[in-house]
């Protein structure tokens, strides 16, 4: 399969017009393999030939390497701390200095289950009338179906098993089969499309700028080369906010932990923050 590979990510370059070559070979491969049983192709080279003539198989592949995938409250270690010892944290630095709003960027956001989950913590902690606190969530990807589902905002009992059963009650409309998110959440929900590895811009065009307090990319990362994982580090770097929180996936721990700019801040989870000398303009990225 690996001799094949080039020849695919050229195809893909030229018939698709993106550069898969990006992500990790091992995982590009599995994705190549899996459409060339849907496509009844036996061999790597009869598939890029397949692929050099039907643009609708360009597209299925792009589809195929979109991994959306994704779960309420999936990784209950990081959220346990976001819920009861960082959010609040960040929300008493934010009064502290004088601030109202908590800005969060949901990276890869899939269809709107990690973007909803922090929406459910946050809209907690904002309860109080007397308090001047808001947030704001941006969350992105580049499935448009995935972005979809995500604005919609409606998800079935299967995937909100892992919900409590007070939010289900407070934060969703059941709607026969199905669970659909309060308005007041989905307002709060910026959802929009954007390419990680868009070299034109740093952050969310909707954000206006960085200075997230929170980033979560989940689960991402490891689907990448080596160098384009650090491409994607140093701009979450440069979006995070001096005192904000990075937190990925588990499995990506050593990915950042081995790269520059960052400090591991809540073990055990992979919760990350900038390290202090990275807090200088220009250090990093």
């Amino acid at each position: 399969m690996s001799g094949e590979l080039p020849r695919i990510i050229e195809v893909m370059r030229q018939t698709g017009g993106r550069d898969v070559g990006c992500h990790d070979e091992s995982f590009l491969a599995r994705s190549v393999a899996k459409r060339m049983e849907v496509t009844a192709c036996r061999t790597p080279a009869n598939y890029s030939s397949y692929l050099s003539e039907n643009l609708a198989e360009a597209e299925e592949l792009l589809e195929a390497l979109s991994v959306t995938f994704s779960e309420f409250f999936r990784n209950s270690l990081a959220f346990a701390l976001l819920e009861h010892i960082l959010l609040p944290k960040l929300f008493a630095e934010k009064r502290k200095a004088g601030g109202t709003e908590i800005r969060v960027w949901s990276a890869g956001c899939a269809a709107g289950q990690e973007a909803y989950s922090l929406a459910i913590l946050l809209d907690e902690l904002t309860a109080a009338p007397e308090d001047a606190i808001s947030f704001r969530i941006f969350a992105t990807d580049i499935s448009e179906a995935a972005l979809a589902a995500a604005r919609e905002g409606v998800y079935d009992a299967t995937a909100v098993r892992q919900v409590r059963l007070r939010h289900l009650r407070e934060c969703f409309t059941q709607e026969g089969e199905t669970y659909r998110v309060c308005f007041r959440l989905r307002e709060r929900v910026h959802v929009c499309a954007y390419d990680l590895l868009d070299e034109r811009s740093s952050s969310p065009p909707a954000g206006i700028y960085g200075d997230f307090d929170l980033i979560v990319c989940s689960n991402l990362l490891l689907y990448y080369r080596p160098e384009v994982r650090q491409a994607i580090l140093a701009r979450l770097h440069r979006a995070l906010a001096a005192t904000g929180y990075l937190v990925t996936g588990e499995a990506e721990r050593g990915i950042v932990e081995q790269g520059l700019g960052f400090q591991t801040a809540a073990l055990p989870a992979a919760v990350f923050q900038k390290a202090p000398a990275s807090l200088t303009p220009g250090n990093y990225g």
